[in-house]
């Protein structure tokens, strides 16, 4: 009976349950990013060249190896789910990134006019594209970030990936940038001199007690 009260309390003030979900911030800071189609400057890997669906192939796999950046950087957080929403959407998406895979892989050989100079090309783009997702100021922007993105993919219908990638990419990328601190607050930044004293054996006696004669006036704490 006080469990169909208290139900009823709820639904009368139109509140609904929502899923726990880690919070760095006592306010998140904004990402906003518009719809992009892959050859914007610091979006993905430059492509001189490439046709608009050798783009929207580099925005799907770029999205994807931001993702599983995501899942192993981000497992510091268990709540944000990013392994378990990663291997989802491999699962649910996997055709998609094959055929973005085998786009980016046909543009390489194009463009380095040979099987193996195209292998090559290819394999720097995905250690370059990979590479620009790790951060370490913005990790807790970029994690919470890509979370949210994660679980948005995973209810993404197939073949409409693509879709997510174009328009939340720019999103992901500003997240990067953004350094960890409280909005309004930033960074903590220590002040002062916060070198120690010398450590030698000889500036300290068998009790441990600074030796003036042999080393100087122990200046400690700094000032």
């Amino acid at each position: 009976m006080q469990r169909m009260v208290l139900a009823g309390a709820v639904l009368a003030l139109g509140v609904t349950a929502a899923p726990a979900a880690a919070q760095f911030y006592l306010r998140s800071p904004t990402m906003s990013g518009q719809p992009i189609q892959g050859d914007e400057p610091g979006m993905v890997q430059p492509m001189p060249g490439a046709t608009p669906a050798e783009l929207r192939a580099s925005l799907v796999w770029s999205m994807r190896a931001a993702l599983n950046v995501a899942a192993l950087q981000c497992q510091f957080e268990p709540t944000l789910l990013t392994v378990a929403n990663y291997n989802a959407v491999l699962k649910d998406h996997g055709a998609e990134f094959k055929g973005a895979f085998d786009a980016l892989g046909r543009y390489y050989t194009r463009v380095g006019r040979s099987v193996p100079r195209g292998q090559a090309m290819l394999d720097q783009y995905g250690t370059r594209t990979y590479s620009s997702f790790v951060t370490v100021g913005g990790q807790f922007a970029f994690c919470q970030t890509a979370a949210a993105i994660g679980r948005d993919a995973v209810f993404t219908p197939r073949g409409q990936f693509a879709t997510l990638a174009a328009n939340r990419l720019a999103e992901l990328r500003s997240s990067l940038t953004t350094a960890f601190g409280e909005i309004g607050i930033g960074r903590f930044s220590p002040s002062g001199n916060s070198a120690l004293p010398r450590l030698d054996a000889q500036c300290w006696d068998r009790r441990g007690n600074w030796v003036p004669r042999k080393c100087g006036p122990l200046v400690w704490p700094p000032a």
